[in-house]
């Protein structure tokens, strides 16, 4: 039985100040709600992305952020977070790093993105009704795939903005764990 998702509409300082579902969000209203999205990073300084399901209704098949999900009405963004891990790839054990909050708009819907990052190395397992692969990608990998359609315009716009900053993230664990 699928029951109707509950999204918090909120304005642009993050407050709730009300609530819609997932279509009513999707439908080109534009209602300002938050999601979340997890950046991964290996030991070899790679990036998580996964696949995107063919059935998903905003951007089928295309290759995104580790963890990307919606943020329910009466939940916090960490209890989301750590739900969206959970559940699309399994993983109840990692810590969040916040890098940046934004506003994304598409032609369908309108964003607040409450994004974190995380240097992890353990075992995922995928959610094969989410996700239809994913893997680690160089930055090199990314930058030459860009603007061809492989990715989501989501993931394109935000990797830019924070790729220094997960370069550096990573670069102070390497540091961290040479000097343990």
């Amino acid at each position: 039985m699928n029951k109707e998702e509950w999204f918090p509409l909120i304005d642009e300082q993050g407050n709730t100040i009300g609530k819609a579902t997932r279509r009513e969000c999707h439908n080109g209203s534009k209602l300002l709600h938050p999601v979340v999205h997890l950046h991964i990073i290996n030991n070899d300084g790679e990036l998580y992305l996964q696949k995107r399901s063919v059935n998903k209704d905003i951007q089928p098949s295309k290759w995104d952020t580790a963890v990307g999900g919606h943020i329910d009405y009466g939940e916090t963004v960490e209890e989301a977070l750590a739900r969206e891990v959970r559940e699309e790839l399994g993983i109840t054990h990692f810590i969040p790093i916040h890098v940046l909050t934004y506003i994304f708009e598409s032609d369908r819907e309108r964003e607040m993105v409450n994004t974190f990052y995380t240097v992890y190395i353990g075992k995922m397992q995928i959610d094969p009704v989410e996700i239809d692969d994913g893997r680690f990608w160089t930055f090199s990998e990314i930058h030459e795939n860009m603007g061809k359609g492989i990715f989501t315009p989501n993931f394109e716009q935000e990797f830019l903005r924070i790729e220094s900053r997960l370069i550096r993230a990573f670069k102070q664990e390497t540091m961290k764990k040479d000097c343990e």
